[in-house]
């Protein structure tokens, strides 16, 4: 029993002396006193007439429409897609095909909207090709060198996705200037080239070697493939189908001798015999740039004739839409090279 009352008391002694602990005390609070204000109390009772901020500036001018397109074309670049799909749109919103003038030249928007071609964003791309169709029609020809390497660039990618977005840039080049395109310095080889090589056709007409970029299984491959086919269709009318001339002689009898002024013009294009290579590094046959249409059919019946047209013969057999875009295929080979098909 003494033990037990003995145990019992250094336990009480033990508890008074943690009690009197300076960390366990807790503060005694007397009956209508306010708590202890915190150390980093900051009064806010006094009342002001005016806050005076040194080095401040206010203005009510807002930016000029060309200082917020050219931030807007800055922020192309950022690593945001929210934020570029967003530019995009207000460059969008402010540009129209019939606009004349454009705050910023075409030579300046190019080189920072041709790069989210292979942009990761789906919607950036959607965005991009709506932008591309704004702007004026006449001043892309003379930068349409520069658009096919970033079309060639998108249709080899891996991503299919992106290869589709590449077809529609192609597509918007063939509509606005076709024949720049196919006369620009590696326009019209390499872009056939490259197609060829999505399609997996060789220049016999078979199917060799890694094929993981022909995408013909399911739904969507058929889709893909007979966009692919088409867009060449369009190409190949471009590149060998020659068109009508712009003076008709009968109409040019009244105005002699006023004939065919448009020849004997200064050319509208800058570097107009830049193909001729005269003062730079001589080009391969893949780099030149082939603004007869003669020379076109001869370089194209030389190196793709049989591989093309043994391809879209074989396509026309799948039926559907594949079937029905390589009939448009052989139909242009027919209209472009006649007999020698």
């Amino acid at each position: 029993m003494q033990s037990v009352i003995s145990s019992s008391s250094s336990d009480t002694t033990t508890s008074l002396a943690v009690a009197e602990e300076p960390w366990v005390r807790k503060p005694k609070l007397k009956v209508g006193k306010a708590r202890p204000k915190p150390t980093n109390f900051t009064d806010t009772s006094f009342k002001a007439k005016s806050i005076v901020l040194s080095q401040q500036s206010l203005n009510t001018a807002a930016p000029s429409a060309n200082a917020q397109f050219a931030h807007h074309l800055s922020l192309l670049a950022s690593r945001s897609d929210s934020q570029r799909r967003e530019s995009l749109s207000y460059l969008t919103s402010t540009l129209t095909p019939q606009q004349k003038s454009l705050p910023q030249p075409v030579a300046i928007l190019l080189p920072k909207l041709l790069p989210l071609t292979l942009d990761g964003s789906n919607a950036v791309r959607t965005q991009l090709i709506k932008l591309l169709r704004n702007l004026p029609p006449e001043d892309i020809g003379d930068h349409m060198q520069k658009i096919s390497l970033h079309i060639r660039a998108g249709i080899t990618h891996l991503a299919a996705d992106i290869r589709n977005t590449a077809l529609e840039l192609l597509e918007w080049a063939l509509e606005v200037d076709g024949q720049e395109l196919v006369s620009c310095a590696g326009g019209w080889i390499k872009t056939l080239k490259t197609i060829c090589t999505v399609l997996a056709w060789n220049e016999e007409g078979t199917i060799t070697g890694w094929t993981a970029s022909r995408a013909t299984s399911g739904r969507s491959g058929d889709k893909s493939l007979a966009k692919t086919l088409s867009i060449l269709a369009s190409l190949l009318g471009a590149g060998l189908v020659a068109r009508p001339p712009s003076d008709d002689p009968g109409k040019n009898q009244g105005r002699f001798p006023l004939w065919y002024v448009d020849c004997h013009m200064l050319p509208k294009r800058s570097n107009a015999y830049g193909y001729l290579s005269l003062f730079g590094p001589p080009k391969d046959e893949d780099s030149q740039g082939y603004e007869d249409i003669e020379e076109r059919r001869r370089v194209f019946q030389n190196t793709f004739g049989d591989g093309i047209a043994k391809g879209a013969s074989a396509a026309r057999r799948e039926g559907g839409e594949v079937g029905r875009a390589a009939a448009a295929v052989s139909k242009a080979l027919e209209e472009g090279l006649g007999s020698l098909v």
